[in-house]
């Protein structure tokens, strides 16, 4: 990791918000810019954020401490973000980060759709440079950022039964069943799944890990498998299609800073979750084939198509095509770079 280049670039977002306008979109900055270092595009960074930062919102004042003793009452209190941004950074310098990070990833877990996913994807692309030794002041702010944007907009996933069944994750995802009303939003849309026919049958229907070592196994074909369904079915919602790929990632992805008996309860919150976002906004029908995109082939693919997605510049299409690639390095299927294609054809370029 191009440490300077990071920090520096997580210091200039760390003066605004995790949300910005009057839709509070998401601030996508810090995740990007973790992508264009790890992927070698450092001398893009600095044109990149500059572009970038010009749409954002400052930071939110604070308002009032929290404390250990009463952090439930600020607990989806989208309001408190800068309160809990300063409690994090407290507890970053009082302990390691992994004994922070284990003790919240566990509390924030029940409302792992905060922000439509973005809080735990955001903590992810984090950890993944601190498991990569980026371990600075700024990278240690970043996850007390990412932290603080999952805990002030924690919502719950749809209640759902755990996996209990004997499907892989391509074909669990195939057969959850899609909401009636595919119009409105997120809330709205996930309010129709507890009357919905199939929805808990179809949750449950994915094959339980049976060891913590089998947890990587299954997010990693969710991954692919919900990548893969971008390509037919992205068109439906192009942009919150990627995030059932780019969360199930983002979960794989810390893993390994983890204990292992958090493993398992994180595959079930973030495939129920998955789910929940496929249902909600995945047609039923696929697009023809005839209408998608070829990919590239031979030993440069995957690089012609990151640089694709940097040239592109959109932030949704930055993070979701490094998943892509990094299905397609898993798995050699053709159709990962496909969607990494199809994703910059459906999303406007940044402008």
């Amino acid at each position: 990791m191009s440490g300077g280049v990071l920090n520096e670039a997580y210091e200039r977002f760390h003066r605004t918000g995790p949300e910005w306008g009057e839709d509070q979109l998401t601030n996508h900055g810090p995740m990007a810019v973790e992508v264009l270092v790890r992927r070698g595009r450092a001398d893009r960074v600095d044109r990149w954020v500059q572009a970038y930062l010009d749409r954002l919102d400052e930071m939110p004042s604070r308002t009032a401490d929290i404390t250990d003793a009463d952090w439930r009452e600020a607990l989806g209190d989208g309001r408190r973000v800068g309160d809990w941004a300063a409690y994090f950074g407290r507890a970053l310098a009082e302990r390691p980060w992994r004994e922070v990070l284990a003790t919240w990833w566990e509390r924030l877990l029940p409302g792992i759709v905060a922000g439509t996913t973005h809080g735990v994807i955001r903590v992810g692309h984090v950890v993944r440079a601190l498991l990569a030794g980026a371990e600075t002041p700024a990278t240690l702010d970043e996850l007390a950022h990412g932290l603080a944007f999952w805990a002030a907009r924690s919502r719950p996933f749809p209640p759902a039964g755990p996996p209990s069944g004997r499907l892989s994750p391509p074909a669990a995802l195939r057969s959850v069943p899609r909401i009636p009303d595919q119009r409105g939003n997120v809330a709205g849309r996930f309010g129709q799944l507890a009357h919905l026919p199939g929805w808990k049958a179809a949750v449950a229907g994915l094959a339980p890990a049976a060891t913590p070592e089998e947890v990587p196994v299954r997010l990693a074909d969710l991954v692919a498998a919900a990548t893969l369904g971008y390509l037919a079915h992205g068109h439906g919602q192009p942009v919150l299609l990627v995030h059932t790929a780019t969360a199930p990632n983002a979960v794989l992805h810390t893993l390994p800073a983890l204990p292992r008996e958090l493993w398992a309860p994180s595959l079930t919150a973030i495939w129920t979750t998955t789910a929940a976002i496929y249902s909600a906004y995945a047609p039923p029908e696929a697009a023809p084939r005839s209408a998608l995109p070829t990919p590239p082939g031979g030993p440069g693919a995957v690089a012609e198509v990151l640089e694709r997605a940097v040239d592109h510049a959109d932030e949704h299409v930055i993070k979701f095509t490094d998943t892509a690639a990094e299905v397609y390095t898993r798995t050699g299927n053709p159709d990962a770079l496909a969607a990494a294609l199809r994703v910059t054809e459906l999303i406007a370029p940044a402008r």
